[in-house]
């Protein structure tokens, strides 16, 4: 991973053994400070937190970038060469608050733990620092505390590995819930890939990274870049990691992988196992998305539909935002990757489509589950956390109220009924988990703390010992003055006390006085002027008990926890189908509720190029004008079909052609997750790809002008949209000289027609594209209905047949509070423009347009075929043979 900047505070001096102590001013450094560099040598990227006491600390450089990052007080201790060490630390008990803002940062951290206390260094009389070492190096795809996580999106950690110089790897797990991805791409779509999952990390080789075909892909995620060396992205290493990890001989059970996929997932596992520092037991199995399974959806798409964002980054008033009914944290995050996938696999979407029917015609039935899935904790999380020993006592309080809901809800279905078969399944991959959340039940205390080091988290009654151990703990002031009570008794001696200290521990306090009536079993351990002290064999037992009680009782929670976690890992699988059950139903129910609410209507999905849709809104702005009490959002149709593919729209700024464009993309992409969609009746073909270039700004980091990006945006959807593609553009060629654009935007236009032949709405101010109905059979076109009264125009928000005449462009810098004498001589000035200028004739094109290149014919165009291996060369016939299938 690339080195990269941090900062921390200032702590208090930690109290440290006498070998520990920092060196006086001059001297070399101190044993802990070499062993503190010792332990950066190995870790150079990332910030070590070094365990000293009951603080973590950093010193040299790693000090001056935490220091800044966490805007906390730099200070020193000793000196090396006679300059100061740069030092800052954080307390242990509050360290993950402070992880979290440097890993938000994009920073590593390594965290060096104390093996040992002082006292067993003094026990084993050795001398130098105490046993340290990294447990676990923390980075932006690897964390899985819950303080740490947005518990309603993933935590993706990547890999991306090269096959040849064209074809790619990619794997993906989300460590917090075990999901486990991975797919083969090309250059071209990684962009695509890279929003699609947006991960928190991205381990890629060195060379790859400075390949210059990708600079410009990979440029907004430089800071979640780790790069490997090549050498980590072995093919037969790889293999070899999957089989450990799952205990198979062949990966055949788990998908046909191609040698891309298996080295990413590999390099993915070692990456995992080097850093946190353990074996790792993975929770799920590989699944493998395949080609052409998905709706493929580029960057600049995603961004201008915000589909889980704004333009502006914030959540709220993205598409995600509307739809996302859930009330489970799982059912958020299956809701988000599904929203970011759309389906092209007719009957998995028809089965969507029945659970979410079940629930819109079962409205009880949908109010019991949501009622019901609101008491379930996130069981995907606490159990990676278990699977992963990073688990507490209230990850396994999770599980066990979790599974008690599933059980539940399985219990309320139990009665025979008409159920889709995809809600079928669901239900049954709820299980049955009775004994678990018996054991559970009974184990586990009502109060249950963060942490086990806190104990007081197994329930009385259930482990004998340890509430022998626990009462001996909790009541020794009782034990002591009973065995005094008894002593005073027995001798006589009314001001005979049990005392303790920290040199001889419990003993009998007797004054000289009474000496003669010390009974003989009592043996001497001091004699001070005031007093005599004895100690028995009795007190000596009952100190002992005493002294080892708490640790006892903690070292019995810590064990009997083990083997509750051991009880959960053995029915993992079992526990996580049971989760991936809840997440499913749960967004079926939400999608439902979405619909009911916002009067959605079930879409009609097929296998044909139509695309109709009577009253259609838009999902996020209709709801929010619902929200206001404003229910004036205007529906509009749109109907395409073999007949009909290209929509060109004219009409003046403000007048809703933006939104008229979006909302139809909006619609095919709910469609295609399953969902109901925002219209009285929809019927849709299914769509390959979805492009949208509307709007457009400088990409200054790039180097390019909004005239430049909107240019590119154009070319990727000439030369990938195919006839079932879904295309939305909102001007052409603005950002030119006015002939110059209209020349561009009249020959797209005919391309598209021609050439994609894809469904597109096309909104444009050169009216003299409307020409083109005369000539292209498939183009007509569509204007926005306006009125105008006494000077002024309304809005009508409705998408009409027809052309405008003119943009009314004047009349919204009106709206938008232009001076007055501006607007009269901009008035005056285009009546001047508008009657002196010429006709507008267009020629006819003299040449055939050339075809369009296919993905296929690119990608073998592009082939370095003299540097590919026979084995290779093979592979990468496979995969050509598998996308033209």
């Amino acid at each position: 991973m690339t080195q990269l900047n941090l900062g921390f505070a200032e702590a208090p001096t930690p109290d440290l053994s006498p070998l520990e102590q920092p060196q006086p001013s001059g001297a070399k450094l101190s044993p802990v400070m070499t062993q503190y560099l010792e332990m950066k040598k190995e870790y150079g990227d990332a910030l070590l937190f070094f365990r000293l006491g009951d603080f973590y600390e950093l010193f040299f450089e790693d000090a001056v970038t935490a220091a800044k990052a966490l805007d906390i007080v730099l200070t020193k201790r000793g000196k090396n060469e006679e300059q100061p060490i740069p030092m800052c630390g954080v307390p242990v008990h509050a360290y993950e608050s402070y992880l979290a803002r440097l890993i938000q940062k994009g920073f590593k951290v390594a965290i060096c733990e104390q093996l040992e206390d002082p006292s067993e260094a003094k026990k084993r009389g050795a001398k130098g620092p105490l046993k340290r070492d990294v447990v676990r190096v923390v980075t932006p795809g690897t964390i899985t505390e819950e303080s740490m996580l947005e518990a309603r999106q993933s935590n993706f950690l990547m890999a991306v590995s090269p096959l040849t110089s064209q074809q790619l790897g990619i794997a993906c797990i989300d460590l917090s819930t075990g999901a486990f991805l991975v797919e083969a791409t090309d250059m071209a779509n990684l962009p695509g890939v890279l929003a699609r999952l947006n991960p928190a990390e991205i381990i890629m080789p060195d060379r790859l990274i400075m390949e210059p075909s990708l600079y410009e892909a990979l440029n907004q995620w430089k800071r979640k870049l780790s790069p490997l060396p090549l050498a980590r992205f072995d093919y037969e290493n790889g293999k070899l990691r999957l089989e450990t990890a799952y205990q198979v001989k062949t990966l055949d059970a788990f998908g046909n992988f191609c040698p891309a996929e298996i080295r990413a997932a590999g390099t993915l596992i070692d990456y995992i196992q080097v850093t946190q520092k353990a074996a790792l037991r993975l929770i799920d199995r590989p699944r493998q998305i395949k080609p052409q399974s998905i709706m493929t959806i580029d960057t600049p798409t995603r961004r201008s539909l915000e589909l889980h964002l704004t333009q502006s980054g914030q959540r709220q008033g993205s598409l995600m935002d509307t739809i996302d009914r859930t009330v489970t944290s799982a059912g958020s995050r299956l809701l988000s990757l599904q929203l970011a996938a759309p389906l092209l696999q007719l009957d998995m979407i028809q089965e969507r489509q029945d659970n979410v029917s079940y629930f819109v015609d079962h409205p009880d039935v949908r109010q019991y589950l949501r009622g019901t899935l609101k008491q379930a904790p996130d069981m995907e999380r606490a159990l990676s956390r278990l699977n992963m020993m990073r688990g507490s006592p209230r990850d396994l309080a999770s599980l066990r109220d979790g599974l008690s809901v599933a059980m539940g809800i399985k219990q309320h279905f139990s009665e025979p009924a008409a159920l889709p078969s995809g809600l079928s399944k669901h239900l049954q991959r709820l299980g049955y988990h009775a004994d678990l959340i018996d054991k559970l039940t009974r184990a586990l205390a009502e109060e249950l703390p963060f942490y086990t080091r806190e104990g007081n988290f197994i329930a009385e009654g259930y482990h004998g010992e340890l509430d022998t151990y626990r009462y001996l703990r909790d009541n020794a002031k009782g034990h002591i003055e009973q065995l005094q009570a008894d002593y005073i008794t027995r001798t006589g001696i009314n001001s005979l006390k049990i005392k303790h200290n920290n040199i001889i521990g419990y003993h009998i306090d007797i004054t000289p006085s009474h000496a003669s009536k010390v009974p003989e079993d009592f043996i001497h351990r001091q004699t001070l002027a005031s007093s005599i002290r004895y100690s028995t064999p009795e007190l000596a037992e009952l100190e002992r008990k005493i002294t080892v009680a708490a640790q006892q009782v903690l070292e019995l929670e810590t064990q009997i926890f083990n083997d509750l976690v051991n009880d959960v890992q053995l029915v993992t699988d079992d526990i996580l189908r049971c989760c991936r059950a809840l997440a499913a139903l749960d967004v079926a129910a939400a999608l439902a509720e979405l619909a009911y609410s916002q009067g959605y209507c079930r879409p009609i999905v097929d296998n044909s190029l139509t695309f109709k849709i009577a009253g259609g809104f838009h999902p996020v702005i209709a709801c929010l004008l619902k929200e206001r009490g404003e229910n004036t959002f205007v529906s509009n149709g749109c109907h395409m079909d073999n007949e009909t593919k290209m929509f060109l729209i004219t009409g003046p700024n403000m007048a809703g052609k933006s939104t008229y464009l979006r909302q139809n993309a909006l619609i095919a992409i709910l469609a295609q997750i399953g969902s109901y969609v925002p219209a009285e009746s929809a019927h849709i073909g299914i769509v390959d790809r979805i492009f949208s270039r509307v709007g457009a700004s400088d990409d200054l980091a790039s180097g390019r002008s909004t005239f430049m990006v909107e240019m590119v945006e154009t070319a990727a959807i000439l030369h990938q949209a195919t006839e079932r593609s879904f295309v939305i553009l909102d001007e052409i060629g603005r950002g030119t000289a006015t002939f110059d654009g209209l020349s561009i935007a009249w020959a797209v236009t005919e391309y598209i027609c021609d050439q994609n032949k894809c469904r597109t709405l096309f909104a444009t101010h050169y009216h003299e594209l409307t020409q083109l109905q005369e000539k292209i059979p498939t183009l007509k076109c569509l204007t926005m209905r306006i009125k105008e009264w006494e000077g002024k125009v309304i809005f009508m928000h409705e998408v009409i047949e027809g052309a405008a005449d003119k943009s009314y462009g004047i009349h919204v810098a009106a709206l938008a509070g232009l001076p007055a004498p501006v607007i009269q001589r901009a008035t005056a000035i285009l009546h001047s423009l508008e009657s002196d200028r010429a006709e507008l004739t267009i020629p006819e094109p003299t040449a055939a347009i050339v075809p369009v290149i296919s993905p296929v014919e690119r990608e073998l165009l592009t082939l370095d075929v003299d540097s590919l291996s026979p084995r290779e060369a093979l592979d990468c016939l496979y995969q050509l043979k598998r996308k033209v299938a």
